[in-house]
């Protein structure tokens, strides 16, 4: 009888070890859930910038005033009648320019 349960238990433990640690075990599952989060987080940023692109393309097709934005932008272009400027940011680093009027 003895011989018995200790053939059960190792059958059971042998069970029990393909479970937790064999292939496709519990920490490959653990690896799948991890990796399928990380999924997700992409693809809603992927979905946000999607969501963004639609609702420019749509703009450009509502109106001209898209369009021309752009071509500024992105081009340069202006009229025959306008002047162009071009405003310039802060310095980096936090240095001054001389004769500027925020000093």
């Amino acid at each position: 009888m003895r011989w018995l349960a200790l053939l059960l238990l190792v059958v059971l433990l042998g069970l029990q070890w393909s479970l937790w640690f064999g292939e496709g075990g519990w920490p490959y599952v653990q690896e799948l859930r991890d990796a399928k989060r990380l999924q997700q987080i992409e693809n809603e940023a992927l979905r946000n910038r999607n969501r963004a692109l639609e609702a420019e393309v749509e703009d450009l097709r509502s109106g001209s005033e898209a369009v021309e934005e752009r071509a500024r932008r992105d081009m340069g272009m202006i009229r025959d009648d306008e002047v162009f400027f071009f405003p310039i940011g802060p310095p980096a680093g936090g240095v001054s320019v001389p004769g500027r009027a925020d000093d």
